[in-house]
């Protein structure tokens, strides 16, 4: 079970990072680009789902691995256990939409749980992320 725990917390710990470099890097890039801000806005949007993008990939990629490591459980359901239907279940945890034609079964419950977790509050992260953006392009129209 201490495995379990190990693993989980460090996939999503390299998810978080993850995440908040890619931000990062929004937020010093955003700042830097001689762009409309209307355009800065539209990169990063741009920007956040090629994050979110790559933040699945990583849950995917764990997903494949446990599944073809003995004890970790496996993927049931509609898959073909290869990478896209790890992936195509990660998008879906990772969103909580949850269409529930893959089931995890054995030890991959609890990544499934927290990736969900994650991805609610990354997501969520983004959001006010993109928000204050805004805020900025509307605080200089009003001072203009």
């Amino acid at each position: 079970m201490l495995s379990v725990f190990v693993l989980n917390t460090l996939i999503v710990v390299l998810v978080v990072v993850t995440h908040y470099e890619f931000l990062g890097w929004l937020g010093m890039g955003l700042g830097a680009l001689a762009l409309r801000h209307r355009s800065r806005i539209l990169v990063g949007v741009f920007g956040a789902l090629v994050a979110h993008s790559v933040e699945v990939w990583i849950f995917a990629l764990a997903y494949y691995v446990m599944s073809h490591t003995d004890g970790w459980g496996v993927l049931t359901g509609n898959t073909h256990d290869t990478l896209l239907d790890c992936a195509y279940f990660s998008f879906t945890v990772f969103t909580t939409l949850g269409f529930g034609d893959i089931q995890p079964e054995g030890n991959l419950r609890y990544l499934t749980g927290l990736e969900a977790l994650t991805g609610m509050v990354l997501i969520t992260w983004t959001a006010s992320f993109l928000f204050v953006e805004m805020q900025r392009h509307w605080s200089e129209r009003q001072r203009r």
